[in-house]
């Protein structure tokens, strides 16, 4: 079982990131991929989270800004993110589990965790 999450860097206020979540040992038809991030000094934040029914979600502070989707032949997992605040400066992690809809951003619903990717941006 790992996640390899890859794509992070430094970029400008109003750039874009694309992040990838690659998967070993589960398939994205049978588990849930969510996209967490954790900036400095504060709790970690779930953002968007694709089901395995393919269903999707955002947290309003990305709402609009980012677009997660997935590979299910790649079996990978990606998150486009647009219009880049310096406020989105953060580690980026992804988790793979079964939540149920209304506790995706809870991250004890997620037993593996992606290793993080770091995104800076500056204003």
């Amino acid at each position: 079982v790992q996640l390899q999450a890859s794509g992070g860097g430094f970029v400008q206020a109003g750039g874009s990131l694309r992040l990838s979540c690659a998967l070993s040992g589960f398939r994205l038809v049978d588990y849930g991929i969510t996209w967490f991030r954790q900036g400095p000094g504060k709790e970690r934040e779930g953002i968007s989270h694709i089901r395995s029914s393919g269903a999707i979600y955002y947290a309003d502070s990305v709402k609009g800004r980012f677009t997660i989707s997935r590979d299910t032949a790649k079996n990978t997992v990606y998150l486009q993110m647009n219009s880049l605040k310096p406020e989105d400066t953060a580690i980026y992690y992804c988790a793979v589990g079964r939540p149920i809809t209304s506790a995706w951003r809870t991250s004890t619903m997620y037993a593996y965790w992606g290793q993080g990717t770091q995104v800076t941006v500056s204003s």
